[in-house]
C-alpha cells in the first residue's frame, strides 16, 4: 500500500495574510488509513478578513464587462484541465474517489465553467410595455439581473471539484464576489481551482476560499455583509445555516433518498443495466444515488435476480486503480453509520444480498429486500453503498411508497408506456425525474434541485445565473412629455 503523503492547508486569502491557527483539523485517507490532510481553520479572523476583501473587489470590480466575465472563466476553464493530474490524485487521497470518477468530474468542472461562460451572452433581461397601464403612456421601461455583492459558497466532499464550480462560475460570471468554505476533506482541491481562478487573471479577492468546519460555515453564512449564501450539503446542515443566515437569500441543494420505480412493463435488463451504477458508484455517497427501488410484484424476482448479480460484479478496491467501480465511503464514522443502518434492517427481518462485507472504510455493495417500511434504510439517506429493493403492488403502490418521504431531489422511472411516463411526472414528488435512466444521472443545462427537505432554489448553468442575481426596474419618463 502505497504511503501517503501530509498535506497541510490553509485558508486561501488573497490581499491579506492570517495568522496560523495552531489548532488543525487532521484527517486520514479513507483508503489506507494513514493521515493525509491537515487543515487550519479560518476562524472568525479569517472570516472578517475573506469578507472585508470581497466586498472591496465586488464594488472594484462591478464594471467589468460581460466579455471580460467571460474570458476569465474561459481561461479558469484552461488552468483547471492543465490541473486534472493534481486534482484526481488529490481526489483519490482526500476522499477515496476512484481514478476514473476522478477524471470525469474533473473534466466536467472544466466544461461547466464554459458553459457559463457561453451562457452569460444570453443573460439579458427585457422591455415592459409600462403603456399598458394609463398612468405608463410615453414611459419607457427595462429590467436586467443584478449580482448581490459577496456570495458564500458552501461546498462538501462528495464532489469537491464539480460542486464547487457548480457555485463558483455562475457567482463570478454574473459579476459577484465568492467565498467558498469548502468540506475538510476538499480543502486542497478547492484552494487549487482558486489558484486556477487567479492564473487566469481574475482580480484579487473576488475568490477566496476559507478553511475549517461548521463554526467557518455559520460565521461566515451570518456575516451582514454577506449578501446570498449557496450551499450543498446535509438537511441539517441546511436547516442550521438557513436560521444563521437569516432573511438574507438562500440556495440549499440538501439531502435525497432518491426512488427509482421499475414497472412491470420496463425492460428490466436495461433497468438493471442503470440502477447499479446509479445505486453503488461513487460508493453511494451521492444525493441523488438510488436508494429505494421500487418494483412491481410481477418482474420483482426477475429485477432481484439480475441486480444482485450485477452488484457482484463490480470491481471494488484500491481507488488509484484505473478499474476501480467503487472504493472506500469516506471516513471511518460514515462507514459505522451506513453498517449499523444495514444491521439494524436485517435484526428487523429484512433480507440483505451481497454484504456489507466491510475492510476499513469500505463497503461492498449491499441490497436490502423489503425492509419494513418505516426503517430507517427506507426513511433517511443512507449515503453509501446501499440498495433497498422494496416490492410494490402497481403503479399506485408505488407512487405512494416513493411519496412518503420528506425528501424530494432526484427520481426515476422504467417503462415502455408513455402515459406512464406523464403520470409519474405529474404526480412524483421530486424536483427533476428521469425516464428509463437512473436517478443518478445528470446533465448540466436542466434546473437540478429539490423539494420537501431536499432543499431550496434551483442550480444548473442558466439557472445557477438566475439564483446569483436579482432583478432590477429601471423607468424612464423622456424629457417633453407630460
Amino acid at each position: 500500500m502505497t504511503e501517503t503523503a501530509i498535506t497541510e492547508v490553509e485558508s486561501w486569502i488573497p490581499g491579506g495574510g492570517l495568522s496560523r491557527s495552531e489548532t488543525m483539523h487532521e484527517l486520514s485517507n479513507p483508503w489506507s488509513g494513514q493521515p493525509s490532510l491537515k487543515i487550519a481553520p479560518a476562524g472568525a479572523e479569517g472570516i472578517e478578513a475573506a469578507v472585508a476583501f470581497a466586498k472591496n473587489a465586488f464594488g472594484e470590480n462591478l464594471g467589468a464587462t460581460v466579455a471580460q466575465r467571460s474570458q476569465w472563466l474561459n481561461a479558469a476553464a484552461d488552468a483547471i484541465e492543465a490541473r486534472i493530474d493534481s486534482l484526481v490524485e488529490m481526489s483519490i487521497s482526500h476522499i477515496g474517489k476512484p481514478r476514473r470518477a476522478a477524471e470525469f468530474e474533473t473534466k466536467r468542472s472544466a466544461a461547466f465553467v464554459r458553459a457559463c461562460a457561453r451562457q452569460i451572452h444570453d443573460f439579458g433581461g427585457e422591455v415592459l410595455p409600462l403603456d399598458s397601464a394609463p398612468a405608463g403612456k410615453d414611459l419607457f421601461g427595462f429590467t436586467r439581473r443584478v449580482p448581490y455583492g459577496v456570495v458564500a459558497a458552501i461546498t462538501p466532499f462528495n464532489a469537491p471539484a464539480n460542486l464547487l464550480v457548480q457555485k463558483v462560475a455562475p457567482a463570478l460570471v454574473t459579476g459577484n464576489a465568492v467565498i467558498i468554505k469548502p468540506c475538510l476533506e476538499g480543502s486542497a482541491i478547492a484552494i487549487e481551482i482558486a489558484r486556477a481562478f487567479e492564473e487566469a487573471g481574475l482580480p484579487e479577492s473576488l475568490l477566496s476560499v476559507v478553511t475549517g468546519h461548521r463554526e467557518e460555515a455559520r460565521l461566515l453564512a451570518e456575516h451582514e455583509d454577506v449578501a446570498l449564501v449557496t450551499l450543498t450539503g446535509g438537511t441539517k446542515a441546511g436547516e442550521a445555516l438557513a436560521k444563521a443566515a437569516g432573511a438574507k437569500p438562500f440556495v440549499g441543494e440538501l439531502g435525497g433518498n432518491s426512488p427509482n420505480i421499475v414497472c412491470a412493463d420496463a425492460n428490466i435488463e436495461d433497468a438493471v443495466a442503470r440502477i447499479t451504477p446509479s445505486a453503488f458508484e461513487a460508493s453511494g455517497q451521492q444525493c441523488i444515488s438510488t436508494q429505494r427501488i421500487l418494483v412491481e410484484e410481477p418482474v420483482f424476482e426477475s429485477f432481484l435476480e439480475k441486480f444482485e448479480t450485477a452488484a457482484s460484479k463490480m470491481k471494488v478496491g484500491d481507488p488509484r486503480d484505473r478499474d476501480t467501480d467503487l472504493g472506500p465511503v469516506v471516513s471511518s464514522e460514515a462507514a459505522d453509520r451506513i453498517e449499523a443502518m444495514i444491521e439494524e434492517a436485517r435484526t428487523a427481518g429484512a433480507r440483505i444480498l451481497g454484504g456489507p462485507q466491510r475492510e476499513g472504510c469500505t463497503i461492498r455493495p449491499t441490497i436490502i429486500v423489503n425492509p419494513e417500511r418505516d426503517a430507517r434504510v427506507v426513511r433517511e439517506e443512507i449515503f453509501g453503498p446501499v440498495a433497498v429493493v422494496i416490492k410494490v403492488r402497481d403503479l399506485d403502490d408505488a407512487l405512494a411508497v416513493a411519496n412518503d418521504s420528506e425528501f424530494g431531489l432526484q427520481g426515476s422511472c422504467f417503462t415502455s408506456s408513455l402515459e406512464t411516463a406523464f403520470r409519474v411526472s405529474n404526480e412524483l414528488r421530486v424536483g427533476s425525474l428521469w425516464i428509463n435512466e437512473g436517478s443518478r444521472f445528470r446533465l448540466d443545462n436542466y434546473p437540478f434541485g429539490g423539494v420537501g427537505k431536499s432543499g431550496y432554489g434551483r442550480e444548473g448553468v442558466r439557472y445557477a445565473m438566475e439564483e446569483c442575481t436579482q432583478w432590477k426596474f429601471t423607468g424612464m419618463r423622456f424629457p417633453g412629455h407630460a
